[in-house]
């Protein structure tokens, strides 16, 4: 039996947590158990507004962008959005067309159809140049495009890339790059999707369209020190809902002239904002003087008529109110509430005058929780807040055009659709119509207004899917001896198969399989004429980009994640590539896996109600980097066991008394255990997780047991 773990926690590091986000202990032991204890961390499990996303001019050159994508709405340019084939090129892809079709921009798109590599191609920028474009938008790739985007430089096409990949040391010379993982970013977080990102830009390019772009304002705060004996100016500088310069002052009542201080140069031609303009200037007089006049307008009295409730508070008392403050806790104190209140206050103004926006944020933002999802992207951050949006709308029936449908003949239902629901059904099904080089039928779907035609798109990419399992089951039958003697070949680091069999957009899930049913990294190899396409699946810590950056020019191309990366290169380096993976493979140390049954919480029975709900509710959606909750509860008295399961009884439905409730549960693939070490009237130690059964209309709350023992006084 596999070992049950569970971390140890102290009051000391409970207490705290529980205090400033008012929350319980089990909630909290469960939050330090796995790392969660900074309260920007803890605000993606505790908030779901969108408010708590970053806001899109963080990201680098997002400005340049916006202006270019402007330029060429004025001027009437040929605009081509140039996007992947898989689920996150698909959606990314959709976002960004359906925003400029909407401002009546002359736009098309094009991801690679067939066996076309993964990329912007030289093939593409040729055909668009000779249509007369002159703007070339990437969604989810082409940071690692050096060579068309040269080649597009050179007819004058200007290039965006807009990227969420791993960059080399050098960038493409494009016009201008967008990615959260650029060197120079100071993205708060960099894990987002491609979808995210053109979300992000979409987003922007919104709010270019209001009255507070490129409005560029201060914001002055003055306080005395605990002795009285200085003033404390703090002034912010903010662009675009972004902070953008910051000046702290710290001047000697009485003593300092401000000739001396940098406020005249800082301030000079600035549009001066206070909380409370008239204490500011009172301040000012006192210090330097009445001489010293500054023209400084009343925020407190602009904001309140949108956000009545802080009519009559004081700068000091923002930070109490604030939901923010008690999360990130910065040393900005009053300065960063005000900042905080403003955007919210400009972000109600623009939802008021632009109803439209907010229409156009939730269509998009179910394409972004799909990407999140799709991509593997990890479940924090920012990426709850997309996911859980995505969901909140999908199941207020407002599923947008294309999803619908395929929710339909999924035979999912909307109002009470799950991450789990996407994960396993939508997800693998708009994937399928990449990995088989018609991804153009996915965004045809997502983009139609022809509900004839979505319903029958929708049918074609439900087939598709099943062509792709059937492709993926024969070729790993055929290859399943090559894959493991490539194990030993590869002194258990490696697994490494090299196929015609596989089909090319079928490698990532080809290797994925690999590393999943071999607990290595794994490489997937098969043929496109005289090239060779190849993707990499990795855990363990084998970081995969680094690994394939190592082999420089070796590679036609080559970009990706950290573990989960492609590449191409000649058929006839085959050999080479191959000598090189055996030589790495000696020298790799791969870590240990964590334990595979690691314990969240032990849960009394007392607590065992539909109640324990809500602490689940808190976590989801599950992913990456937040797996789903694992529960221990000692003495659980099982009550009723039967064998289920449609063709023949391999799984136990069982029931447990815990006094107060009666939890039902499945133990998947165990039914032999009944006549074996499973008694009803016994009591047990059970590992398991809870989620709702869905069937029939009827919501069911369940157990999912991991495993089970006799507990020690089980009778």
């Amino acid at each position: 039996m596999t070992e049950w773990t569970k971390k140890s926690v102290t009051k000391q590091q409970i207490e705290p947590l529980c205090n400033n986000y008012k929350i319980d202990q089990i909630l909290a032991s469960i939050f330090v158990r796995r790392g969660i204890t900074s309260g920007e961390d803890i605000l993606y499990f505790l908030e779901k507004d969108l408010r708590f996303q970053h806001e899109p001019f963080l990201l680098p050159n997002m400005e340049d962008a916006v202006e270019r994508i402007l330029q060429a709405e004025e001027e009437g340019e040929k605009v081509l959005i140039f996007g992947d084939s898989d689920a996150d090129g698909v959606t990314s892809t959709a976002i960004l067309y359906d925003y400029l079709k909407s401002r009546n921009i002359d736009v098309s798109w094009r991801v690679p159809l067939d066996e076309e590599a993964y990329g912007l191609s030289i093939e593409a920028v040729d055909n668009f140049y000779n249509q007369n474009g002159s703007l070339i938008i990437t969604v989810d790739c082409g940071i690692s495009c050096f060579e068309e985007v040269r080649h597009a430089n050179q007819l004058g096409i200007d290039v965006i890339i807009t990227d969420h990949h791993n960059p080399q040391e050098e960038v493409p010379e494009a016009s201008v790059i967008v990615n959260p993982k650029l060197n120079e970013s100071e993205y708060p977080f960099k894990d987002i999707s491609g979808a995210a990102v053109a979300y992000k830009l979409v987003s922007a390019l919104r709010f270019a369209h209001t009255d507070f772009y490129n409005s560029e304002i201060t914001i002055i705060e003055i306080n005395q020190d605990e002795k009285k004996e200085a003033l404390l100016i703090d002034c912010l500088k903010i662009k675009n809902l972004v902070k953008h310069k910051e000046l702290h002052e710290k001047l000697l009542l009485g003593k300092t002239s401000i000739y001396n201080t940098r406020l005249i140069s800082f301030l000079q031609g600035q549009l001066l904002y206070a909380w409370d303009s008239q204490a500011v200037k009172n301040q000012l007089a006192a210090m330097f003087g009445s001489g010293i006049d500054f023209m400084i307008n009343d925020l407190r009295s602009e904001i309140s008529k949108v956000i009545p409730q802080i009519k009559n508070k004081s700068s000091q008392e923002l930070t109490k109110l604030s939901s923010i403050a008690k999360y990130l806790q910065t040393q900005g104190g009053a300065l960063d509430s005000i900042y905080n209140l403003y955007v919210t206050y400009c972000k109600k103004i623009i939802s008021q005058k632009h109803a439209e926006f907010l229409q156009g944020e939730t269509r998009d933002l179910q394409l972004v929780g799909l990407a999140a999802l799709a991509d593997i992207m990890p479940m924090k951050n920012e990426n709850r807040i997309f996911v859980n949006n995505c969901l909140a709308s999908i199941k207020k029936n407002k599923t947008r055009e294309g999803l619908s449908e395929l929710f339909s003949k999924s035979r999912i239902i909307a109002d009470v659709a799950t991450s789990i629901d996407l994960s396993w059904n939508i997800i693998p099904a708009i994937n399928a119509a990449g990995r088989l080089g018609k991804p153009d039928v996915a965004i045809n779907l997502l983009l139609s207004q022809n509900p004839k035609e979505r319903e029958m798109l929708a049918d074609k990419i439900l087939q598709l899917n099943e062509e792709r399992k059937t492709l993926v089951q024969n070729a790993s039958y055929k290859v399943s001896d090559e894959a493991k003697k490539s194990i030993t070949e590869h002194n258990n680091n490696f697994c490494v198969v090299v196929s015609e069999e596989i089909q090319s957009g079928l490698t990532g899930l080809f290797a994925a399989k690999l590393m999943s049913d071999f607990g290595v990294p794994s490489f997937a190899i098969t043929f496109n004429k005289d090239i060779c396409i190849g993707s990499v699946r990795s855990k363990r810590g084998f970081i995969a980009t680094d690994f394939l950056d190592k082999m420089g020019g070796f590679f036609l191309n080559h970009g990706g994640h950290n573990y989960a990366a492609g590449f191409s290169f000649e058929k006839e380096k085959l050999p080479q590539f191959l000598t090189y993976l055996k030589d790495a493979s000696k020298s790799i140390v791969l870590t240990n896996d964590q334990p595979e049954y690691e314990i969240d919480a032990e849960i009394p029975s007392g607590y065992l109600t539909p109640d324990i709900f809500k602490l689940v509710d808190i976590f989801e959606p599950y992913g990456n980097e937040n797996a789903e909750l694992l529960f221990m509860t000692k003495n659980a008295k099982l009550c009723d066991a039967m064998l289920v399961g449609k063709k023949e009884p391999l799984h136990l439905k069982l029931t447990f008394d815990f006094g107060k409730y009666k939890f039902p549960a499945m133990f998947w693939g165990q039914g032999d255990r009944i006549k074996k070490d499973i008694t009803i009237g016994q009591s047990y130690d059970i590992l398991y997780s809870l989620n709702r059964n869905y069937f029939n209309g009827t919501v069911t709350n369940q157990m999912v047991i991991k495993e089970l023992q006799l507990s020690n006084n089980g009778n």
